[in-house]
C-alpha cells in the first residue's frame, strides 16, 4: 500500500469512529476517533506504520480513561430517595380508610398525601401506621407496619 494513502486512511478511520459516536450512546467510539486522529497527525510528520499504531494505540487508551472520567462526573449516579422512590420502605398515617372496593384510601408519608392501596387487598382503618412497599403510578401500594409506630 502506498504511504502517503495512510495518512488519508486515518483520517477517515477517525472520522467514521466520530460519526459512529454520534449515533451510540457509550461515548466510548470518540476516544478512537481522538486515537485515529492523533495517528493521522503522526503519518503527517513522516512516521512510519509502526509508531501510527503505537500513538493510536496509546492515545485512544488515554482518551478512553479519560473519557471514562468525564462521563462518569457528567452523568453520575442517580442520588437515592430522588422522585418517587424516595416514599418506598417509609412509614405513613392513615388518613382516610384503604378499602380495596373503594379505591379511596389516602395515606400521608412526610408532608405529602398520597392515594393508597393495601398489598394484599385488606380493609385499613385510618390513623394506622403503614409501611409503603412500591410505588404504582400515583398510588402507594402498603402494607400494615409491624409495629405500628413510626
Amino acid at each position: 500500500m502506498d504511504v502517503s494513502i495512510i495518512k488519508w486512511i486515518w483520517l477517515i478511520i477517525a472520522m467514521l469512529f466520530f460519526l459512529a459516536e454520534v449515533m451510540t450512546v457509550g461515548f466510548v467510539l470518540a476516544a478512537f476517533g481522538v486515537g485515529a486522529l492523533a495517528a493521522f497527525l503522526v503519518a503527517l510528520l513522516g512516521f512510519d506504520l509502526q509508531w501510527q499504531l503505537l500513538v493510536f494505540v496509546v492515545v485512544s487508551a488515554i482518551s478512553v480513561v479519560l473519557s471514562r472520567r468525564f462521563a462518569d462526573r457528567v452523568t453520575g449516579e442517580q442520588a437515592e430517595g430522588v422522585g418517587v422512590d424516595r416514599v418506598l420502605g417509609k412509614y405513613a398515617v392513615v388518613l382516610t380508610p384503604i378499602e380495596p372496593r373503594e379505591a379511596k384510601g389516602r395515606v400521608r408519608v412526610e408532608r405529602e398525601e398520597w392515594r393508597a392501596e393495601s398489598e394484599d387487598g385488606q380493609v385499613i382503618p385510618v390513623d394506622t401506621i403503614v409501611q409503603v412497599v412500591r410505588v404504582e403510578g400515583t398510588r402507594l401500594i402498603v402494607r400494615p407496619a409491624p409495629d405500628q409506630e413510626i
